[in-house]
């Protein structure tokens, strides 16, 4: 099992809407783009409509994960979304046997309050990560929160990637990854 201090910290930039920005963040040196197919990322601005996204991903360098942000989504429609892109992030309460059946291009995301159960993130086990995100009661994300980063290194014992999110700024992120 690994330790926290063998992986290689990745960047993945989420709520991707244009051709533009999917380009900046991979000149930014981006390892993974996120496109918000989640109906609840209209009010933020944050929403892409997948045919659009599915445009913007036959323009963009090779070797850049794209991952479908979801919200409990049927299992058809995500299936239909690894069409064009490489992971489904599952943002809402969707089941371990849903996870199951994706499989490996599964990113299962817990939101974590101060009393969350990381032995929980277990029954999830076929994902290929973990997210981490806070807790925040009006949305799922993009939130700019933060959350204990002592609960993700519990997480890391479980021996899964595991991907921080929530709140993350040029001047915590350094803190964050250690």
């Amino acid at each position: 099992m690994k330790t926290l201090q063998e992986y290689t910290p990745k960047v993945k930039i989420c709520g991707i809407t244009s051709l533009e920005d999917a380009l900046a963040a991979c000149d930014a040196g981006a390892d993974a783009i996120g496109f918000n197919f989640a109906e609840e990322a209209k009010a933020r601005g944050r929403y892409i409509d997948p045919d659009k996204a599915l445009l913007i991903v036959d323009e963009l360098p090779p070797f850049v994960m794209m991952v479908a942000v979801c919200v409990n989504e049927e299992t058809d429609t995500l299936f239909d979304y690894l069409t064009f892109v490489d992971r489904v992030q599952l943002h809402g309460e969707e089941s371990a046997e849903q996870c199951d059946a994706i499989g490996s291009e599964a990113i299962k995301v817990f939101r974590v309050t101060s009393d969350f159960d990381v032995e929980s993130m277990q029954d999830y086990e076929a994902a290929s990560a973990y997210l981490l995100d806070a807790w925040a009661v009006d949305a799922r994300g993009g939130t700019g929160k933060t959350f204990n980063w002592d609960i993700a290194c519990k997480a890391v014992a479980l021996g899964k990637p595991l991907i921080l999110a929530g709140g993350l700024t040029p001047d915590n992120v350094a803190e964050a990854v250690r």
